[in-house]
């Protein structure tokens, strides 16, 4: 999770909402990090966890990745709980949860849906007050 919260630290300072994730092996051989790219990107879908698990397929040369955990700073949204889905993630842990726009603990819920054809193990709250106040001092700043 520290490696999450560092690229959300460097997603803020380039004025992107403060969100990282990690993709990580069983063996703990990180394979992909990334921050939040919405605006740099100019691309809505270019959210922290997106943009690591497509990095983590890249590197593995599959369109899965069965044996991997993601760790993310904040409750990912509906579009990147299915895409953990999609990607067949064996574990997310996430840092704060998001009760406005969260789609794993909150809101769409994706993985309890019937829909739903891979649900990860889902741990939630690691480092939750690290990772709530970063996001907090990002949008009073905005505010001011």
């Amino acid at each position: 999770m520290q490696q999450a919260l560092t690229a959300a630290r460097a997603a803020a300072a380039h004025g992107e909402v403060p969100v990282g994730a990690v993709v990580v092996t069983a063996d703990s051989t990180i394979l992909a990090v990334a921050g939040n790219r919405t605006e740099a990107n100019n691309d809505a879908s270019a959210h922290a966890e997106m943009l690591a698990l497509k990095a983590a397929a890249a590197v593995r040369g599959t369109p899965r990745l069965p044996d991997c955990d993601l760790f993310v700073t904040l409750e990912p949204c509906p579009m990147c709980a299915h895409a953990i889905s999609l990607f067949r993630i064996r574990r997310l842990i996430f840092g704060a949860y998001d009760p406005k726009g969260g789609g794993v603990e909150h809101g769409a819920r994706v993985f309890q849906a019937a829909s739903c054809h891979h649900r990860p193990v889902v741990i939630g709250g690691v480092r939750e007050a690290e990772a709530a106040t970063l996001l907090r001092g990002f949008f009073q700043q905005r505010r001011r």
